[in-house]
């Protein structure tokens, strides 16, 4: 972590080590990889025989995110798909329901996030709340009446708290084959944030995407 704050790493890699470990080495202000956004977690997932990846956060470090932490979230994830040539991605912000009610905060929150996306994220259009069917299937969207641009083709899916994002990303690698590239943004440098159980190709996908995203940072620099 130091040699990577101090320049002479452009990016991380979790090993066979604990993610609490490997962030504590992170967020240790000795090591210089602090900026002053959030550190959030990215998952881009690439199905067998879709024609688009899918981009999930946060599924690995923010438990419980407040809405401050959700916009990070979504800035990061846009930010990701920027550089991954997506120019102005469709961020589904995630709840159990299309409808905003008091009885569900996540649907409440979903809300206030477009709503301040819309005046301070640029390059994105962000909208919810989606229920998980509304923002990924145009159908589902049709059918119940949602004419917007994001309902039906997310690109970024922000979720209400990890044990949403968790099973959604599990549930695509162990049912649906999907490769889950695992990165850590906000910090100095990228960092690649995988399973100690993923395999190699997992691995190989996260390392790319953390090396555009440092050939990114170096020519910001």
């Amino acid at each position: 972590a130091k040699l990577a704050g101090h320049g002479s790493a452009g990016a991380l890699m979790k090993g066979h080590v604990h993610t609490d470990t490997f962030m504590m080495a992170m967020l240790n202000r000795d090591s210089g990889l602090r900026t002053g956004r959030r550190l959030t977690h990215v998952f881009h997932m690439t199905v067998p025989d879709q024609d688009k990846a899918l981009l999930i956060t946060d599924a690995a470090i923010n438990i419980a995110p407040d809405l401050e932490t959700k916009f990070g979230a979504t800035r990061n994830a846009v930010h990701l798909a920027h550089c991954l040539g997506i120019s102005k991605p469709r961020v589904a912000i995630l709840s159990g329901t299309e409808e905003a009610t008091d009885r569900m905060p996540s649907s409440m929150d979903a809300v206030a996030l477009a709503e301040r996306a819309s005046e301070e994220l640029d390059g994105a259009l962000v909208y919810g709340p989606l229920a998980f069917d509304n923002a990924v299937s145009p159908e589902a969207a049709r059918i119940k009446g949602i004419d917007h641009p994001v309902a039906g083709n997310a690109d970024i899916l922000v979720v209400p708290n990890i044990e949403t994002g968790n099973a959604l990303f599990k549930i695509m690698v162990y049912f649906m084959s999907a490769c889950a590239a695992g990165i850590v943004l906000g910090a100095k440098v990228p960092a690649i944030l995988t399973s100690r159980a993923d395999p190699p190709e997992a691995r190989l996908a996260s390392a790319a995407i953390a090396a555009i995203l440092a050939g990114d940072q170096e020519q910001q620099s």
